[in-house]
């Protein structure tokens, strides 16, 4: 268990690092946190509107803050070129998350030839019924995504890389509070970039 944890902190260390420079992107990802953390309750009673959640809030403005406010040139508090971090990623880069997004928008497609989705779901009366089997197919590219990748990593790391990696994208929202919840007052003071992040750096 001690080898887990310490795999754990290092895969959320490297994740923080690298990828969490902006204080706009870290403010984001607080929302994220909250409305995620809001899911994983709703989930228990209404999967559908957990799904609308996680998908349309959570992870819209999670990777928004990737995508555009994340420096994208030579990182000099890691010492590392962006093509450097990307290539050692141990989930999903830049370009597997364009290919997932790809996949997301694409899944609920076969709706429009067959509204029951070849008999998965009952046939919707309303926009609403059209609605709730287009969040559930979501739902299950979440869930999806997070195996294929984590079985992914069995084969090309190691079971227990894998299996962190998937502890750390369902423990996310809970850290990332820890880590966010002062970054909007930051952001208000004008604080682009997170100045702790050198410091850590050097000392870690």
């Amino acid at each position: 268990m001690g080898g887990f944890l310490r795999v754990l902190e290092e895969q959320r260390w490297d994740d923080h690092r690298y990828y969490h420079h902006s204080r706009i992107n870290q403010t984001l990802h607080l929302i994220s946190a909250i409305s995620f953390v809001c899911a994983y309750v709703i989930v228990f009673w209404d999967p559908a509107i957990a799904a609308l959640i996680g998908w349309l809030v959570s992870m819209t403005t999670r990777q928004a803050g990737h995508f555009f406010f994340e420096p994208k040139g030579y990182d000099h508090v890691n010492q590392a070129s962006h093509e450097h971090k990307e290539a050692i990623k141990v989930g999903y880069n830049l370009r597997r998350k364009v290919l997932l997004y790809l996949f997301w928008a694409l899944a609920p497609l076969p709706l429009a030839i067959d509204a029951t989705f070849f008999g998965l779901f009952e046939r919707p009366s309303d926009l609403g019924g059209y609605v709730h089997h287009v969040s559930m197919i979501w739902l299950a590219v979440g869930i999806g995504g997070l195996l294929f990748r984590t079985v992914h990593l069995f084969f090309i790391r190691d079971v227990e890389t894998g299996l962190v990696w998937m502890t750390k994208i369902i423990t996310d929202p809970f850290n990332d509070f820890k880590l966010y919840y002062k970054a909007p007052l930051a952001l208000l003071k004008g604080e682009l970039i997170d100045p702790g992040l050198e410091k850590h750096v050097k000392h870690a």
